[in-house]
């Protein structure tokens, strides 16, 4: 891959040649107050907060409480290829989650979250020979895959509790390939387009045990359900003659060309005195067992290609720690937040395996105070990714979250003396 240039800014949630591969740049799923722990959740278990990695969890929420969560990002990213820098930096909306109580045991999650970002605008050139010279080539896509999520978490024992997450997963991904024309060479386009309306599924499931009076530890298991996303991509291939301004257009499909793959994750968490929190996740996504189309020049044919995916690994790290939740005291109830990460990519280029990420994470959970409630709480963190793979662009990312929990006792009852 090489590259002259890259769009300077997009409200896709991402600048990133890579968006081009597969179904983009996976998103992480975590809200505001997981963000500076690099995204750990699996295992979380807290009642103040909405955790739509584990539906599991919703089982945990106060039942005095309504709780809304919102949240958005800016980031900058230098590409380097070579001497070639390039900066560029984007912002985005990212989520709204809520949770609340809706019996004994019994917990509700819904919102909005993102699935998937493809971002990106650059060019290369080729020297073909002496007659033709150089010809240009520009790539561009934007798009990405968005979900609406209903779940429930339940308790069914004091330990244990299960939950589920039903999402209606939606977007459209374009992606464009030109290239320029010489004396003897018709330009030729290619435009891609896939339009996704289908569902999304994920099952979790939580086991709480206390040890002792100050420590729990909560393990947590999650599976998400692969299955065809039921969409026909197409590729139109557009050959232009520029000399006689002549186009000619052929449309290609493949039928049933897209699916989710079955994904697996487990996270254990340790809670020490209401202080302490460190959490660590794990997730496979078997990709690797996931065909994707792609177009064919030699037999001009768009359909389902094997060996353009491999599985997905992920592991995160993280930790949070508040001197006091109980102090009337501001400085003593802030929470103070860092975490790690590394992922592998799902997808290939070329025949080699894609870019690897290592990231690490830093933030505060800062109360918020007013005449109606205590509870609700901004969560600011920044995060630094970078990904590389050998012969490829190499990204260093800067990101900085911000979210807003609201914690509101929508459901207290008033006593009039």
């Amino acid at each position: 891959m090489a590259f002259a240039a890259v769009g300077a800014s997009a409200q896709s949630g991402t600048n990133s040649p890579y968006s081009q591969y597969g179904i983009g740049l996976l998103t992480d799923q975590s809200q505001g107050f997981n963000r500076g722990m690099n995204g750990v959740g699996l295992g979380l278990r807290r009642g103040n907060v909405v955790n739509t990695l584990n539906p599991a969890s919703y089982s945990a929420v106060d039942s005095l409480t309504m709780i809304f969560d919102v949240g958005l990002s800016g980031q900058v990213t230098n590409f380097k290829e070579g001497s070639t820098r390039v900066n560029a930096n984007n912002a985005d909306f990212e989520y709204f989650a809520s949770s609340f109580r809706l019996r004994r045991n019994v917990g509700m999650g819904f919102g909005l979250l993102p699935y998937s970002n493809v971002g990106y605008e650059y060019s290369t050139s080729t020297y073909l020979d002496a007659t033709n010279g150089t010809i240009a080539e520009s790539y561009t896509g934007s798009g990405g895959l968005h979900q609406a999520f209903l779940g429930a978490g339940w308790r069914i024992a004091k330990p244990l509790s299960v939950g589920v997450n039903v999402a209606y997963l939606w977007g459209t991904l374009n992606r464009t390939v030109a290239s320029g024309s010489t004396t003897y060479i018709n330009s030729l386009s290619k435009v891609y387009t896939t339009t996704v309306n289908n569902y999304n599924l994920e099952f979790g499931l939580q086991w709480n045990q206390p040890v002792g009076k100050k420590d729990d530890f909560t393990l947590g298991a999650t599976v998400g359900v692969g299955h065809k996303l039921g969409t026909d991509p197409t590729c139109e291939v557009i050959n232009i003659n520029s000399t006689v301004s002549e186009s000619d257009t052929t449309r290609l499909v493949a039928y049933d060309g897209l699916a989710l793959p079955m994904t697996y994750g487990v996270g254990l968490a340790w809670n020490h005195n209401q202080k302490w929190l460190v959490a660590a996740d794990f997730t496979m996504q078997k990709w690797g067992s996931v065909d994707l189309p792609a177009y064919d020049s030699e037999s001009n044919t768009y359909a389902q290609r094997k060996g353009l995916t491999m599985d997905r690994y992920k592991a995160n790290l993280g930790a949070d720690y508040v001197p006091s939740a109980v102090s009337r005291r501001l400085v003593d109830r802030i929470h103070y937040r860092f975490g790690a990460g590394y992922a592998t990519p799902y997808y290939k280029i070329n025949g080699q395996d894609g870019p690897k990420e290592l990231s690490v994470s830093a933030g505060l959970g800062i109360p918020l105070q007013n005449a109606w409630s205590n509870r609700s709480v901004l969560n600011v963190s920044a995060q630094w990714a970078h990904t590389s793979a050998k012969d490829l662009i190499v990204e260093n990312t800067f990101r900085i979250n911000i979210g807003l929990t609201f914690n509101e006792r929508w459901f207290a009852k008033w006593r009039v003396d």
